[in-house]
């Protein structure tokens, strides 16, 4: 049986005794592990491609997407907007066109905002100022390019900055190498970097137009400990075995297990951020994640503050991490 754990109900109340998801240069030949170009590109392509292919694009990738991208990679889901109370889910690649009306907030407003839903937590105001930063950055670029459809300060401050910091409450992090698989517009993987300046993150998205925003907001906060990187998950995880794979409104349990399969022995933890179902996607999931060696060992349960819903942090023991 998984420990459970249940979490503060309120911004004030959280449970004291309760500790338990720019730019950059063209990628030079042969390198790994970069944020513009994913590895197995072909060599001597001009600027990193081969003739004929997309301008911007490696060959064979569907547009946005890292070369090898399509009927393997899990469905991405649509704007957050349409599941009530789940976390929010990625925008779909087809769908990324900038929202030109989309509200842009002053960082008093944006601050006020964060220290209402943080009220009682213990988090340095530091921390809390480069919220601010990164939240008004999504709020101006949202208006370019389909970042998110939560855009009020307090949406913004419980549900994408007080869930994601949540991890850093429930997942030991210092020292590790974590995964933020499908990043997005940087929830989870770039508050926890924020938070945690020990921890060694990576926040991945296989969306070219996603990377470059998540480029562009590490160099504006100037985060030394995380980088962004353009490839899909299953291939960089290849190359790149991590501690912790962060997953948040990417898919079901049961897909993103499925969707580690081949590279499961490369992660020790396997940590999603899931809404007020997620009960029933681990038993829909119990069987594959079984077969494949994912074993949950901790459900974290909290409540978002001003009653926007209920939010669980899933722990699976991934096979890489097993015996410890």
């Amino acid at each position: 049986m998984p420990k459970r754990a249940r979490r503060g109900t309120g911004p004030g109340d959280p449970d004291p005794d309760d500790k338990p998801t720019t730019s950059a240069a063209p990628t030079p030949a042969g390198s790994t592990d970069a944020g513009r170009v994913p590895a197995g590109e072909p060599a001597g392509a001009a600027q990193g491609q081969p003739a004929g292919a997309v301008q911007g694009q490696p060959a064979g990738a569907v547009q946005d997407q890292p070369a090898g991208a399509g009927q393997d990679e899990p469905e991405r889901g649509a704007p957050d907007e349409a599941i009530a109370g789940e976390p929010e889910a990625a925008v779909e690649v087809d769908d990324l066109a900038g929202r030109p009306e989309s509200l842009v907030s002053s960082l008093d407003e944006l601050r006020a905002a964060l220290e209402w839903a943080f009220q009682g937590m213990d988090i340095e105001p530091r921390v809390l100022d480069a919220y601010a930063l990164h939240a008004r950055f999504l709020q101006e670029q949202n208006r370019e390019v389909n970042l998110t459809a939560i855009v009020e300060p307090r949406e913004m401050a419980a549900k994408h900055y007080l869930d994601s910091w949540r991890v850093t409450q429930y997942v030991p992090l210092f020292g590790k190498a974590v995964l933020d698989l499908g990043s997005g517009a940087g929830f989870p993987g770039l508050p926890i970097a924020m938070a945690e300046r020990e921890t060694r993150m990576t926040v991945l998205d296989s969306t070219r137009k996603r990377v470059d925003f998540l480029e562009a907001a590490i160099a504006k906060l100037g985060t030394k400990n995380v980088k962004a990187v353009w490839a899909r998950g299953e291939d960089h995880l290849a190359r790149a075995p991590a501690d912790v794979v962060l997953m948040r409104a990417v898919s079901s349990v049961r897909e993103n297990v499925r969707t580690l399969r081949k590279v499961r022995h490369a992660l020790k933890d396997l940590v999603m951020l899931k809404g007020p179902s997620w009960s029933r996607e681990v038993r829909a999931a119990e069987r594959e994640a079984e077969r494949l060696g994912f074993k949950l060992d901790t459900v974290c349960e909290h409540r978002l503050p001003g009653e926007m819903g209920e939010r669980a942090v899933l722990i699976y023991r991934a096979p890489g991490g097993q015996g410890r």
